[in-house]
């Protein structure tokens, strides 16, 4: 709100106090013109009736300034000024009710995963490469099935509103079947079906097919174990007794809408899981990103150095630790989830 103001009280002094040869007072129009960047129209309107008020006053005191040019200029202006203050506030609040929209549709989206479900302990992360965005192609949830804790992880191939809605219709096929279907490879089969019906169903030049990578994790109730299917995903890191191991598949499985070229072979690996272990999963933006030289953030090493934390906590710091490394601009959108095997309930 000040450098208007600061503006104008300075040219002011300086035509007040300079020779009249000097003329300042010719900058007085830049006052108000500034101010429509930054004030509403009113007090535009109100800042240009003073520098005019300013100018008939140096009028008065020095002969042959010009009086009536600089004053029609400032008149000028200042309309020009209060029109544009008009069209900005438009546009802010158009903008404002576009981000509202976009909140909503990532909660429904990204909808905040629950702290906790049964023993399990679980934190997201989301962070949008781009200032502006609220959402993207990278997804998340968690379902409470009778079949135990399933958590979906992925990232859709492609960028702008197709990869949304990609993203959408591979995370409302999985809310609808994660508590349905027995087997984790079901759920994938119908993944499978889902992206490959939006694909067709979408017609963009410039991303003709879509496909997504995805990971589901199924941690048993009581069983001490997870059992991942990963869909050319990166593997998540597995945390235990403060040793790093990265989860790599036995056995590769395609990505989704990819298995009609790839085969529709899908593997499962059952790892143990206990009390105290702690899982992440996360979308290649984490691994891509890169510092000021090129090279890529080496997940787990970090993870190795940073030891024992909460969910909670290892998200952060990995907040802060990427932007930092990028020097806080992010080339990819991220996604991650923690989860970590809490001691169950005492009822």
């Amino acid at each position: 709100m000040l450098p208007p103001v600061v503006l104008t009280v300075l040219i002011s002094a300086l035509a007040f106090a300079t020779p009249r040869e000097v003329a300042f007072s010719r900058l007085l129009p830049a006052a108000p013109a500034l101010a429509a960047a930054m004030w509403p129209v009113v007090p535009t309107i109100l800042l240009g009736a003073f520098c005019l008020l300013v100018m008939s006053g140096l009028g008065l005191v020095y002969s042959d300034l010009g009086t009536p040019y600089t004053a029609a200029a400032i008149v000028a202006v200042t309309a020009a000024a209060a029109y544009t203050s008009h069209l900005r506030l438009q546009r802010e609040e158009a903008l404002f009710q576009i981000r509202l929209v976009a909140d909503a549709a990532q909660q429904v989206l990204l909808r905040p995963l629950p702290r906790r479900v049964q023993d399990v302990e679980i934190e997201s992360l989301y962070l949008a490469a781009q200032e502006q965005a609220r959402i993207g192609g990278d997804f998340y949830e968690v379902a409470d099935t009778p079949y135990g804790v399933r958590l979906l992880i992925g990232d859709v191939r492609g960028k702008g509103l197709s990869a949304v809605g990609a993203a959408s219709a591979v995370i409302n096929c999985f809310r609808e079947n994660a508590y349905d279907q027995p087997d984790l490879r079901s759920i994938v089969h119908r993944l499978e079906t889902s992206i490959g019906r939006y694909s067709v169903a979408i017609l963009d030049p410039d991303q003709p097919e879509h496909f997504a990578t995805a990971l589901i994790a199924e941690i048993q109730y009581g069983g001490g174990q997870v059992r991942i299917l990963n869909c050319g995903h990166p593997p998540p890191l597995l945390m235990r007794s403060g040793e790093i191991r990265v989860l790599e598949p036995t056995a590769p499985s395609p990505p989704l809408n990819l298995a009609t070229l790839l085969g529709d072979d899908y593997n499962i690996d059952t790892i143990t899981f206990t009390s105290g272990d702690q899982m992440l999963l996360y979308t290649d933006g984490v691994t891509e990103t890169r510092d000021r030289a090129g090279t890529f953030f080496a997940l787990p090493e970090w993870m190795r150095q940073l030891g024992p934390a909460a969910p909670r906590e290892l998200l952060d710091r990995l907040h802060r630790d990427l932007l930092h490394y990028s020097g806080g601009r992010l080339d990819d959108d991220i996604a991650a989830v923690a989860v970590r095997c809490a001691a169950a309930r005492r009822s």
